[in-house]
């Protein structure tokens, strides 16, 4: 019996599938619950030379901001860098229309930082990765 469908291995799905799998499940998601209205926030912490030493990147839709990835340079660390790129994304956010907002961030990145800026756990995995805890924070914008 032969199948006419098969699954197969994609090396490299960032530069061929991903935009398929990822646009089908965009269409049949606008189908259910109307458009997302969906906008992607890029910040960057820049030194004199344009170098990029940080930033924090996002996604605003259906009226929430998640907060996808934030970074500082380890010897920039505790000088407010964080704390101005995540207010400077949750402000764009707001005009954006988000009314909440949520991340997932690791034991070892620092996730009081994200408690000092009144996020609240709502979710845990013990043990991921191994001898760690990730956490799900949400917060009311």
């Amino acid at each position: 019996m032969s199948e006419k469908y098969k699954i197969v291995s994609v090396e490299k799905p960032e530069e061929s599938a991903w935009g398929i799998i990822g646009g089908g499940l965009s269409k049949y998601n606008i189908e259910k619950v109307g458009d997302n209205k969906f906008q992607r926030l890029c910040f960057t912490l820049q030194d004199s030379e344009e170098e990029i030493v940080g930033g924090i990147l996002g996604e605003v839709y259906w009226g929430w901001l998640y907060v996808d990835l934030l970074w500082v340079k380890d010897e920039l660390h505790g000088l407010g860098y964080g704390h101005r790129l995540l207010i400077k994304l949750e402000d764009e956010g707001r005009k954006l229309g988000a009314k909440n907002a949520y991340l997932d961030t690791f034991s070892f990145q620092v996730p009081n930082f994200y408690k000092d800026h009144d996020y609240q756990v709502f979710g845990e995995l013990q043990d991921f990765p191994p001898g760690h805890q990730r956490y799900f924070f949400r917060k009311e914008l």
